[in-house]
């Protein structure tokens, strides 16, 4: 896995000269690799809605789940959600992503930070949060209220995260502690 970090980082900074005067390597590696998990976020979220999914509402049922029969004495267990298409796709892509935009913010963009790798999961995972609340909210916002199509809904909730997720995980999940 280390191999392949410096791969990608000596990838990201072949291409890095020409915008040295407009940003920092720091803030180019992690556009690099913040777009390139987007990307990967909007693929996947287009593949899984449209060819998964298939815009079809999502019936959660906690009797569909592996060893359900434990629970037939319990309430729960005629519990039924009907979730849908677009939130059951963010649901299926977000672990993905999350998990890739971790490796690659850790091992690619911040590479400086001196916390605890456990320390900046949890940091991570609360940026996150915030980010995926948005995305929830905007995409209820934007697809059922205002009635647009939902890929492009994910799209414009996505580039209104980032300014949010940069500072969040700069400063806070990845910064780097004085050494005092």
């Amino acid at each position: 896995m280390k191999r392949l970090a410096q791969g990608i980082t000596r990838i990201i900074d072949f291409f890095y000269p020409p915008f040295r005067k407009l940003m920092s390597e720091q803030l180019f590696r992690y556009a690099a690799c913040g777009g390139g998990n987007m990307v990967l976020d909007w693929v996947l979220y287009f593949l899984i809605y449209n060819f998964v999914i298939g815009h079809e509402n999502v019936i959660f049922s906690f009797s569909h789940l592996p060893f359900s029969h434990l629970f037939d004495h319990l309430a729960i267990y005629s519990f039924e959600q009907v979730i849908t298409p677009h939130i059951a796709t963010l649901c299926i892509v977000f672990p993905i992503t999350l998990l890739t935009g971790f490796w690659l913010n850790k091992y690619v963009t911040f590479t400086r930070s001196n916390l605890h790798g456990a320390r900046q999961f949890m940091r991570y995972i609360s940026v996150v949060a915030l980010n995926l609340a948005i995305n929830y909210f905007g995409l209820k916002l934007c697809v059922e209220v205002l009635g647009w199509y939902p890929t492009p809904s994910k799209m414009a909730i996505t580039l209104l995260t980032v300014a949010i997720s940069y500072l969040g995980q700069k400063y806070y999940s990845f910064r780097v502690k004085n050494s005092k």
